[in-house]
């Protein structure tokens, strides 16, 4: 049988992805988190609401701060939104940003190697989950065109859980990209600890 993929129809004409916005009781925190963590910034930030950007687009993530929110049951174990992904362009950015993260004190709940992405996953201080990830094959029409017909990916989307801490060993060890991606996908770096894909319950 075919993937589904290969069945699917679109318009001829296709909008680009533009913003996701979220719900929240900490509007101020969120905004404090997303700057820290994608380098998010305000375009406009009101008393209930914010929108944040960091390219040209006059806003990529937007909050609002609506009156009488309630918090999520179960968060983690409920249908609807994971997670956010930020990508940088390369493997030295991605680690540096880890290790500036790491030292402020804002640490991945998850850490995957999907095979065209490298992918460390947090939450934000509303629970959402956000994946900063680059693309191991520095270019998206061939990531995109290994996930289409890779036999490798079709046995198994998720990939191996890593450590990142062997990452930033390795990468000050003089070690390549390309090797510590080869060392994540054969199974070297996993954590002591396999965690849940799920996001953890926030509240």
């Amino acid at each position: 049988m075919a993937p589904k993929n290969r069945e699917s129809k679109r318009p001829i004409n296709v909008p680009l992805f533009h913003h996701t916005t979220f719900t929240t009781r900490k509007l101020d925190e969120m905004v404090d988190w997303y700057e820290k963590v994608a380098g998010l910034t305000p375009v406009h930030w009101a008393e209930g609401a914010a929108w944040l950007t960091n390219d040209e687009a006059n806003h990529r993530i937007a909050l609002l701060a609506l009156p009488g929110l309630k918090e999520p049951e179960d968060k983690g174990h409920t249908i609807g939104l994971h997670h956010t992904a930020f990508e940088y362009a390369s493997f030295e950015q991605w680690i540096h940003n880890y290790e500036r993260l790491r030292d402020l004190g804002i640490v991945p709940f998850m850490c995957l190697d999907h095979g065209m992405t490298v992918s460390m996953y947090y939450q934000d201080p509303e629970g959402n989950g956000v994946e900063i990830q680059y693309d191991t094959f520095g270019a998206w029409e061939k990531s995109k065109e290994w996930m289409y017909f890779s036999a490798e990916f079709a046995a198994d989307q998720i990939g191996e859980f890593f450590d990142p801490e062997y990452f930033s060993r390795d990468h000050a060890a003089g070690l390549t990209p390309e090797q510590m991606h080869e060392n994540a996908r054969a199974g070297k770096y996993r954590p002591e600890v396999t965690p849940e894909v799920y996001l953890p319950e926030a509240y």
